[in-house]
């Protein structure tokens, strides 16, 4: 029987709301990672990170790291992400910093224009991964 634990770590912001850093599914065989999307806030601060769309990526794709690490995995082994832009103008910037993080096998993905973002931010990300 598949069995869910939360995963947190202090090297990630803080979830803003009722909600989990991250999910571990054990299945017997695999471990599947569903991460909460992430926003451009500085873990240690606690302040977002304003600026260019490149600057927020960085550090949204740097709390995903911490929280993949907390949970026994990295960005190797992620499977699937969604981008979720405040502006679709902003894709080939967010491409190019994206980009840097994903070495021989790039996730499936998704990038969508959103509405509006938490705290107003340029991007939030979403990933699943395994361990």
């Amino acid at each position: 029987m598949p069995r869910h634990h939360a995963i947190h770590t202090e090297q990630a912001p803080a979830a803003l709301g009722p909600y989990s850093q991250a999910i571990a599914l054990e299945t017997g065989e695999a471990t599947l990672l569903f991460l909460a999307g992430q926003i451009p806030l500085d873990p240690r601060s606690g302040e977002l990170v304003t600026g260019a769309v490149e600057s927020q990526v960085r550090r949204v794709m740097q709390n995903l790291q911490a929280v993949l690490a907390a949970a026994g995995s990295s960005l190797d082994r992620v499977v699937k992400t969604t981008i979720f832009l405040a502006d679709m103008n902003d894709f080939e910037a967010v491409n190019s910093v994206y980009g840097e993080f994903f070495d021989a096998i790039p996730p499936a993905r998704s990038t969508i224009q959103a509405g509006r973002l938490p705290k107003d931010v340029k991007v939030e990300i979403d990933v699943i991964a395994y361990r």
